[in-house]
């Protein structure tokens, strides 16, 4: 097996890091209400999921 002739820097093996970070989710507009929601969830506001209402939303 192969062994590196010199040792990495921690700086060199953080830039190389530097795009392993997660983005944040962006919301997605309710097809019922028409209101933001997270994606692939039941909406809050609604109640509706894929034109189905799943849960009786609360007043």
């Amino acid at each position: 097996m192969a062994l590196p002739k010199r040792r990495i820097s921690s700086t060199r093996r953080d830039k190389r890091r530097t795009h392993f970070k997660l983005k944040p989710t962006a919301p997605t507009v309710c097809s019922h209400c028409k209101q933001p929601k997270m994606a692939h969830r039941v909406c809050q506001n609604c109640g509706f999921y894929a034109g189905v209402e799943r849960i009786q939303p609360e007043d």
